[in-house]
């Protein structure tokens, strides 16, 4: 039984590090974008980009009407 927990010890700890680099890596994008977007005039990066997109959408829904 201590040899199947030690199996499932390193098979979780694989996944959580596997985890964690995926994570690690989508920050790194999310940063990076971020940064792109204040660069080109969204003051608040990504959020404001965010807002854009749902003012944009609610003209488009009222002008469908």
């Amino acid at each position: 039984m201590i040899i199947e927990d030690n199996m499932s010890d390193k098979k979780y700890k694989k996944e959580i590090a596997h985890l964690e680099s995926i994570n690690d890596q989508l920050q790194a994008e999310f940063n990076h974008l971020d940064k792109l977007l204040r660069q080109i005039g969204f003051d608040e990066g990504i959020a404001t980009l965010k807002e854009a997109a749902k003012e944009m959408l609610e003209t488009k829904e009222l002008e469908e009407e």
